[in-house]
């Protein structure tokens, strides 16, 4: 599911915290309890929505290290000269 699949479940979640309280009402509950019910969804739909913005940037950050992994500090590309390494100066043995 991608961003705009998320941003889909983030709307139709909010739809629904405005139309079951609406519906509760109109079967008879009371207005106090369709209140608490719309605030209860709200919660939900709001820790719902973080986990999903969460979920895409952890799977956003996968991605992009299977595509182009990060080398770190001392990564090497490959097995030429290295920086730094010994190298027979004056008056050192040559083999």
């Amino acid at each position: 599911m991608g961003s705009e699949g998320a941003s889909d479940v983030v709307r139709w979640a909010a739809f629904s915290c405005v139309l079951v309280p609406l519906v509760l009402v109109g079967y008879g509950s009371s207005a106090a309890g369709a209140a608490g019910s719309a605030l209860g969804l709200a919660a939900v739909t709001a820790v719902c929505r973080v986990l999903l913005r969460q979920s895409e940037r952890g799977a956003a950050r996968l991605h992009s290290e299977q595509c182009c992994p990060h080398r770190g500090r001392h990564g090497r590309t490959g097995s030429g000269a290295h920086r730094g390494g010994h190298r027979a100066g004056r008056g050192a043995p040559v083999d």
